[in-house]
């Protein structure tokens, strides 16, 4: 085994370790107080949804982001267990939904079809891809314009750009997909903690691999590439789907 496949393999241990020692999101009422989102695709202006099994009725909290809609209820209307029906109101109709799935996670996710006229726990199919995709795709572009600033032409340089930062930046968007929260607040905190090991591992990892340049050039473009990528991924989740 050369000196090259053992650095390789080091690295991808390190981003193993970094992903298994992430602090796991937790119950805690720090931010948003236990919730309800039901997640609508491209929702219609008009579209309201009002919990018509409590009491009260209250009416979802919306919030919108770029093609996504979110219809919040807080825990001041859920229960513990029990069915949940919700009256949509949209395009001058209305009709009723039961969601009798219990209710288990800090905060809770649901997809709303208003076509098919259904609700189903969880996020809608591809979703989870679509996003990671894009993120992953705009941290590649933005890195690689200041790797380019930073004058790196060599092939072999660009190839081991690609490959840290496909493990690295990779890892960091399934991970904050994961943890099932739609509230930036959370992700924002997930962001930053997540970032401190990519920081690590990238700070480490391209002074070893990368022999185009000085060290002292290649440490300072990790450190300049990833402090501009976490203002620019809190950014992101603050105008895109998270």
């Amino acid at each position: 085994m050369n000196k090259t496949v053992k650095r390789l393999t080091f690295v991808i241990v390190l981003c193993v370790l970094m992903i298994s020692i992430l602090p796991a999101i937790v119950s805690a009422n720090s931010a948003e107080p236990p919730s309800m989102v039901i997640l609508v695709n491209n929702p219609p202006d008009d579209l309201s949804i009002v919990m018509v099994s409590n009491e009260n009725q209250p009416e979802a909290i919306v919030r919108r982001v770029a093609w996504e809609g979110y219809y919040v209820f807080y825990s001041r209307h859920m229960q513990a267990g029990g069915e949940y029906t919700f009256r949509v109101n949209t395009n001058g109709e209305s009709f009723n939904l039961t969601l009798d799935a219990p209710l288990q996670r800090y905060n809770n996710v649901v997809t709303l079809d208003i076509s098919n006229r259904e609700l189903t726990p969880g996020k809608y199919s591809f979703r989870s891809v679509l996003l990671v995709s894009i993120r992953l795709l705009l941290t590649l572009l933005l890195e690689g314009i200041i790797f380019w600033l930073f004058r790196f032409r060599q092939k072999r340089s660009w190839l081991i750009f690609l490959a840290i930062n496909l493990v690295t930046q990779g890892a960091l968007n399934v991970w904050l997909d994961s943890g099932g929260s739609l509230m930036p607040s959370y992700l924002i905190l997930s962001l930053l903690v997540g970032e401190v090991f990519v920081f690590a591992v990238e700070m480490i990892a391209f002074p070893i691999f990368i022999r185009e340049h000085k060290k002292s050039r290649i440490f300072i473009y990790a450190f300049v590439a990833n402090l501009i990528s976490l203002i620019a991924g809190g950014y992101i989740i603050s105008v895109l789907p998270v």
